[in-house]
């Protein structure tokens, strides 16, 4: 059949035919090729590595910065070259998931011996010893990355893993470790938050990671859909649009997963391009990223304040507490900490509040939309 020039199926796309590229790129564990804008950063890193790759101790590094500013792909960056040289074993750690001192030593162990520790249960000591022998008789240099190192704070285990790690050449004499801790909660002082014992030996390099601005957020924007989308498939005014939706944000995963939703739109509708009202359109999605991200991170208990949160809307600490221990049986203190974490994260906001002649009080409520949160629990 011949197709004639002013075809409307020109625009279109066909059944075996896509937007995309390569989809992968848009993915939140994909690391980019070039990365952009974070020369003084990775510097940072590099510097304290470096003594690593001598076969001495590295220099430990706080890392610091908003989410969604290319902290965890630097480490992975960093990582991805130390994998080259002998004698450093570098792992990094995702304290969402692995959030006490055991979870932590466990993963370590699994990276160094390429299988799980046994799940019956070895005493921590013995988990510990084994790394550190590993290391010792290796002549192996470990540095560790300890991810959203914030999720050990919330937990409580903080002070006693950076002490175990920092300290195991005392135990284990020959035991070379490094620490770099990440935290993307800008409330938290990782360094006053630790105990007085681990403070003294654990003076870090610091490396900022601020929010990226909106140039350099379509900078690298730009990088992803050169990699990701068919050529011409988004026009520079979309990539714009999409770059200042970001920078309200302050979240470059938020951008990302933009692109990939506006992508789908345009597959929606059969399209080569992506066009601006699909970028409005997947914003609204796009924007409970952060959300159910934290969400998908929460234990049970934690959903289950977030559910008594949503139907007591607006309540008093106190009255909130009573629908929460009908449900869980937890004691207030335990609540209390459940609520801390919960406004960290910015899913529940706790204001306080004063009560004539009964002092201070806090109100809660959700800090988005009911539904929103709904969907994503």
């Amino acid at each position: 059949m011949n197709v004639m020039a002013d075809d409307p199926e020109e625009g279109m796309l066909s059944w075996d035919e896509s937007v995309f590229r390569d989809e992968h790129v848009f993915e939140i564990d994909y690391v980019p090729e070039a990365f952009r804008h974070r020369e003084s950063q990775m510097e940072t890193l590099k510097y304290a590595l470096r003594p690593a790759v001598r076969g001495s101790r590295p220099l430990n590094v706080v890392v610091r910065g908003p989410p969604g500013t290319g902290k965890t792909t630097a480490i992975q960056k960093v990582f991805a070259e130390l994998d080259h040289q002998p004698g450093v074993r570098a792992v990094r750690v995702n304290c969402q998931v692995d959030s006490t001192r055991y979870a932590v030593f466990s993963r370590i162990f699994e990276e160094l011996f390429e299988y799980e520790p046994p799940s019956s249960g070895i005493s921590f000591k013995k988990l510990f010893g084994q790394v550190a022998d590993s290391l010792v008789d290796n002549e192996e240099v470990l540095v560790v990355a300890l991810d959203d190192v914030n999720y050990l704070f919330y937990e409580g285990e903080a002070s006693d893993t950076l002490y175990s790690l920092l300290r195991a050449h005392e135990a284990h004499p020959g035991t070379k470790i490094g620490v770099i801790v990440v935290s993307s909660d800008l409330d938290l002082d990782v360094i006053d938050d630790l105990d007085g014992r681990v403070q003294s030996v654990f003076r870090p390099e610091e490396a900022y990671f601020p929010v990226y601005d909106v140039t350099e957020i379509a900078d690298i924007l730009q990088d992803r859909i050169d990699a990701g989308f068919q050529d011409g498939a988004v026009p520079t005014t979309v990539t714009d649009r999409v770059a200042e939706l970001t920078a309200e944000t302050g979240d470059l995963r938020v951008g990302i997963d933009l692109l990939r939703r506006a992508g789908l739109n345009a597959e929606r509708r059969a399209s080569r391009t992506v066009e601006r009202q699909d970028v409005e359109d997947a914003f609204d999605d796009a924007k409970h990223v952060h959300l159910s991200r934290n969400l998908r991170a929460l234990t049970d208990t934690e959903r289950t304040l977030v559910k008594v949160v949503a139907e007591h809307g607006d309540e008093r600490a106190g009255d909130v507490y009573d629908a929460f221990h009908e449900r869980t049986d937890l004691g207030y203190t335990r609540y209390t900490e459940i609520v801390n974490k919960l406004d960290t994260l910015g899913i529940i906001e706790a204001e306080y509040e004063q009560l004539e002649g009964r002092g201070r009080s806090r109100r809660l409520r959700l800090a988005h939309d009911e539904d929103a949160v709904r969907d994503h629990l």
